[in-house]
């Protein structure tokens, strides 16, 4: 299984939604690649911002080596499930998008908690506070994804 995680520059959301995911498929000997992109070329090639590494960090996780990248419309070939974490991000992975082009499944993460809600992760880069509630919706998402993969939570 080869999970993309994307948000905007990719250093606030989507390497929460990888450094938890990473973890908890390593705790489960799984074979899954999972990795995290953004839609903008803010950020390319720095590491995830100073909150998020420190949140992840309270929760016993290490995103500090993380990169930010780019989201490449090959991506979706290589990926075989690839989570927004909001609208606008959602449309601009769809406008990469080819069906019979990409293998991808494409979908909001917090689908996997509330389906069919289509709800987002509130972006927290201009409110220091906001890293917190990220971390949990973003927790709870990764566990339904392995529920709903293997039949079990954390």
């Amino acid at each position: 299984m080869k999970i993309l995680m994307v948000c905007l520059g990719n250093i606030c959301r989507s390497p929460l939604a990888q450094g938890l995911l990473e973890h908890k498929v390593r705790r489960r000997q799984l074979d899954w690649e999972v990795d995290s992109a953004g839609t903008g070329s803010y950020h390319i090639g720095e590491p995830p911002d100073p909150r998020s590494i420190a949140i992840a960090r309270e929760y016993g996780l290490d995103i500090s080596g993380q990169r930010a990248r780019q989201l490449q419309a090959g991506d979706l070939h290589r990926f075989d499930l690839v989570f927004a974490m909001d609208q606008s991000n959602y449309r601009n992975i769809l406008h990469l998008h080819r069906p019979g082009m990409s293998r991808a499944e494409v979908d909001l993460i917090l689908n996997l908690v509330y389906p069919g809600e289509n709800r987002e992760v509130p972006d927290p880069y201009w409110d220091d506070d906001g890293f917190e509630q990220v971390y949990q919706l973003l927790h709870e998402a990764t566990d339904r994804l392995l529920e709903e993969a293997m039949g079990k939570v954390d």
